[in-house]
């Protein structure tokens, strides 16, 4: 069986931001997003800061978005780190697919707390999307998030995801979203 491909982008460019791959400089604001307790209300909490600082001392940075499709998302004008985003291949023994066999292209994001309300998850998601469009465009891409995460689900809605299914999955409702079809974005 052959393994479906995933996006070989390493950098992705945006009106506002940029895609890339993160690196030492982002240690400190990797470890922010991932202990901060409202980024992750929906993902089932934050993780310890120690905890984070061992693992990303272990395994340094950049491994954090050493898989294809997994990115940084970094202010254009100052290339800090304000969030991730990613798109990958969704294990096909977890809930929530649209095909039989599973293994859609999935996309996700985190976004810092700074950086949320200015349109920033949307021109990231859009910027992957359409490189996703120009390189994959014949695969399925889906969406899970939180069906309590109205902000996410407006993004998803935004972004052309509609949605085709719940499940219940970590304690909580999810919804099941699904791009129609990979197209251009504007920025």
């Amino acid at each position: 069986m052959s393994v479906p491909p995933i996006l070989s982008a390493a950098r992705i460019e945006a009106a506002r931001v940029v895609l890339r791959k993160a690196r030492d400089a982002d240690r400190d604001r990797l470890i922010e997003l991932r202990t901060d307790p409202d980024v992750w209300a929906h993902l089932g909490g934050p993780l310890p800061r120690e905890a984070v600082e061992r693992r990303l001392a272990e395994i340094g940075p950049a491994a954090a978005t050493a898989a294809p499709g997994a990115f940084v998302i970094a202010d254009r004008a100052t290339d800090d780190l304000i969030g991730t985003v990613t798109l990958s291949r969704r294990a096909a023994d977890l809930p929530g697919h649209v095909t039989e066999d599973g293994g859609e292209l999935e996309l996700g994001y985190l976004l810092r707390r700074d950086a949320w309300g200015a349109g920033l998850a949307y021109e990231a998601a859009a910027a992957v999307l359409r490189a996703a469009a120009a390189e994959l465009p014949d695969q399925p891409v889906i969406l899970v998030t939180q069906t309590a995460n109205v902000r996410s689900l407006r993004l998803a809605a935004r972004l052309g995801f509609e949605p085709v299914g719940t499940f219940e999955q970590f304690g909580a409702g999810q919804t099941l979203g699904r791009l129609a079809r990979l197209h251009s974005f504007e920025d």
